[in-house]
């Protein structure tokens, strides 16, 4: 493989203001992949987008609420008044609510869950469904969390929207892997140095669990090569 193999290609990452989006924003963009640059902090997405300018990279930065009933529908027409086709989409936004017993969960907090790591997603895969078809070699990587498939106490809320969207892009890969170029794989990062893991364990030493670094190399080495269309990979199973 060459040192930039995604030379042309257009990625979109969501979530890229910081942790696993950001390292995986920064790794495609160093393969040669234009890069686009989502989240809701417009300062932080401008100091990623100054890195990959840095490095030599080339990304555009395109702030957004994922949970804004327009908001999805204008990215992607802004995406496509500049390009006809979406080589890769890394679906890595994502929210933790409050950690509770199932019982306890609160609603609000629930479906602002549901909201964003559900709904937002199908919404995504609805709008740039046409992008990503026109590509040659369409690829759509699905950040998940391990408590998706091995449920754990008081992760309810959370383990529930995990389980829906990873069914929901199961679904997706097995509707279009017939008619387009498509192809779908879920990843697990496992323990990883994120604000989200700091927020689920703020008492864990944040040194004795691997940097976003690790996650986006893998990120690049997924989308850089021939795999199935529903894969499920894990870089690590530690939680």
């Amino acid at each position: 493989m060459s040192e930039r193999p995604f030379d042309g290609q257009l990625a979109l990452v969501t979530g890229s203001s910081r942790g696993i989006g950001a390292a995986t924003a920064e790794a495609l963009a160093a393969a040669g992949a234009h890069v686009i640059l989502t989240g809701r902090d417009t300062k932080a997405l401008e100091a990623v987008e100054e890195r990959i300018f840095a490095a030599g990279g080339k990304a555009t930065i395109a702030p957004v609420d994922l949970t804004e009933a327009d908001g999805i529908a204008r990215l992607a027409t802004a995406l496509r008044g500049r390009w006809d086709a979406l080589d890769i989409l890394v679906l890595n936004a994502a929210i933790l609510p409050t950690l509770m017993a199932v019982t306890q969960i609160e609603s609000s907090g629930f479906n602002k869950a549901l909201t964003t790591n559900v709904l937002a997603q199908q919404a995504l895969l609805a709008a740039f469904d046409p992008m990503l078809k026109a590509s040659k070699d369409a690829r759509v990587v699905a950040v998940t969390s391990s408590v998706a498939t091995k449920p754990r106490a008081f992760w309810g809320a959370y383990a529930a929207s995990k389980a829906a969207f990873e069914v929901l892009l199961q679904c997706y890969a097995e509707e279009v892997k017939n008619i387009s170029k498509i192809r779908v794989a879920i990843l697990d990062p496992g323990a990883t140095r994120t604000a989200m893991r700091a927020k689920a364990y703020p008492g864990e030493d944040p040194n004795t669990v691997k940097l976003p670094e690790v996650v986006a190399e893998r990120v690049v080495d997924l989308v850089g090569k021939q795999f199935a269309t529903g894969t499920r990979e894990s870089v690590n199973t530690a939680s």
